[in-house]
């Protein structure tokens, strides 16, 4: 354990301290809740309005928290009061701090409220993706109309969450999404749309600008239509899709490329970063493939690890340049490379510190790093069906018969997922497993176990051998499987 994580769990972890953040956490008949006016007092140098004697107190309490933390991470009190500016890093402090008091200091950190909900609005889409998680073609009998969503919308408010992501099936398919954009920002969201791009014309890309979307993030899966188009299952969606990146671009929206790597694609990845960069987006993140969904089809696409990891280095490389659109990946390994490739900074989730703050971050993701499902993100489906990942079609709840926060914390599927010490093969066994953890999506995918190793690791090359070895074509998903933890990794017993 670093001395930086040792500070951290005896300065937030002990009694004395849970007890009091219990108390900022909670409202004051008078003034409201408490640590929120604590935190809009420290963020303004005290001049907001005056609160009672016990609040006067709170603010001391908080200020005192956030000098301390900022003292152990090196950061400069003046550096964080610029930062808790942004509403939402304000909230996800707030989180933060709700979170230690509930559960206390944990690696994993258990949080009181997911960073980022996932919405998948609709599964009416107007392309035939070969890859897609939800095997999206048409709107669901039974997708929560625009009262109940406002309402879940309501629930993500109070349980704290920072970010909602609108997805689908294509989500500018659904009549109301502006509304549920703008009801979101209303309340203080970070908004987000994930799209292919292809209705997105220079009239709706400045409605959306001017709805308050903050980012939107449009797939590419090729730099050219022969290899989009095929990936996408519709003739002419490239050129449709880039009239639509260049739209929001020109509108002012923080436009990013998703690309979802397989052997199909990965090649194109570089000239898709290059293309990105003419178009002006601000960001690239590859997607982990993941075979679920229609994707279970092509489990055979998925690539190998040596390949995973070379990738993820020259990831890491081109970040180091400073060249183009930002440089991300979605698989949690992309975390243990960036440590271990000198001078790469460290993601944390699916952000990424940069250069210089590696030792700091490092402390910092062994808290919030790693594969995030059902941790600090989970998605709710169209209906209303909560679950830990896109990508993890496990139904833990659903909305219309519970509330959000009951779902969080009492479902026993997240529950286990928050906790690394079941992890087995390699990634239990491995230094990087508060990090990295492997994805959890598709340790589900390809063996029905949560606690399985991630065969796209370098790590588990032998059982990604052993894989692809018993059958001719991958195929997914294996129900289970048996074997013994060795140096040499994951020996498959037949």
């Amino acid at each position: 354990m670093s001395a930086t994580v040792a500070t951290i769990e005896r300065w937030l972890g002990n009694p004395v301290t849970r007890f009091l953040l219990r108390w900022l956490s909670s409202d004051c008949p008078r003034c409201g809740n408490r640590l929120d006016m604590a935190l809009d007092r420290f963020t303004r140098n005290g001049r907001s309005s005056a609160p009672c004697i016990s609040c006067r107190t709170a603010s001391w309490l908080v200020a005192l928290t956030i000098r301390k933390s900022g003292q152990i991470f090196g950061v400069g009190e003046g550096l964080i009061k610029e930062g808790l500016l942004d509403p939402y890093l304000r909230r996800g402090l707030a989180t933060v701090i709700r979170s230690i008091a509930r559960y206390g200091v944990s690696r994993p950190q258990r949080v009181n409220a997911p960073f980022l909900v996932v919405w998948d609005v609709t599964h009416r889409c107007n392309l035939r993706c070969v890859h897609c998680y939800q095997d999206a073609r048409h709107a669901l009998p039974d997708e929560l109309n625009t009262g109940e969503a406002r309402r879940v919308i309501d629930e993500l408010a109070r349980a704290g969450v920072v970010a909602i992501a609108f997805s689908g099936g294509e989500p500018l398919m659904r009549p109301d999404i502006r509304e549920l954009i703008r009801y979101a920002k209303e309340k203080d969201f970070f908004v987000s749309l994930a799209s292919n791009g292809t209705l997105i014309s220079e009239a709706l890309a400045k409605d959306l600008a001017s709805d308050g979307l903050d980012y939107i993030e449009i797939s590419l899966d090729g730099a050219d239509a022969a290899h989009h188009d095929l990936f996408r299952g519709i003739p002419g969606a490239f050129d449709r899709t880039i009239t639509g990146i260049r739209a929001c671009v020109s509108a002012g929206l923080d436009t990013g490329i998703a690309t979802t790597v397989t052997r199909e694609t990965v090649d194109q990845v570089p000239a898709i970063h290059q293309l990105a960069a003419t178009l002006g987006a601000s960001r690239m993140m590859c997607f982990n493939f993941i075979p679920t969904g229609r994707g279970m089809a092509m489990a055979d696409q998925d690539i190998p690890p040596d390949r995973r990891e070379a990738l993820h280095k020259w990831i890491v490389a081109t970040d180091r340049e400073g060249k183009g659109p930002v440089l991300l990946s979605t698989a949690p390994q992309f975390a243990r490379v960036a440590v271990e490739e000198e001078g790469g900074g460290v993601p944390v989730g699916h952000f990424y510190a940069g250069e210089g703050l590696e030792g700091k971050t490092a402390a910092l993701a062994e808290f919030i790093g790693g594969c995030g499902a059902g941790r600090i993100y989970c998605c709710i489906e169209p209906e209303g069906t909560v679950q830990p990942c896109v990508f993890m079609p496990i139904p833990v709840g659903n909305l219309r018969k519970s509330s959000f926060e009951e779902i969080w914390h009492t479902s026993e599927t997240l529950l286990r997922l928050r906790s690394r010490e079941n992890l087995e093969g390699n990634c239990g066994a491995c230094r990087f497993r508060l990090l990295c953890g492997g994805c959890r999506a598709r340790a589900y995918a390809y063996f029905r176990n949560l606690d399985a190793p991630d065969p796209g690791c370098i790590r588990n090359q032998d059982l990604w051998t052993s894989l692809v070895s018993e059958v001719d074509v991958l195929s997914v998903p294996r129900h289970g499987y048996q074997g013994t933890f060795s140096q040499e990794g994951m020996v498959i017993k037949q």
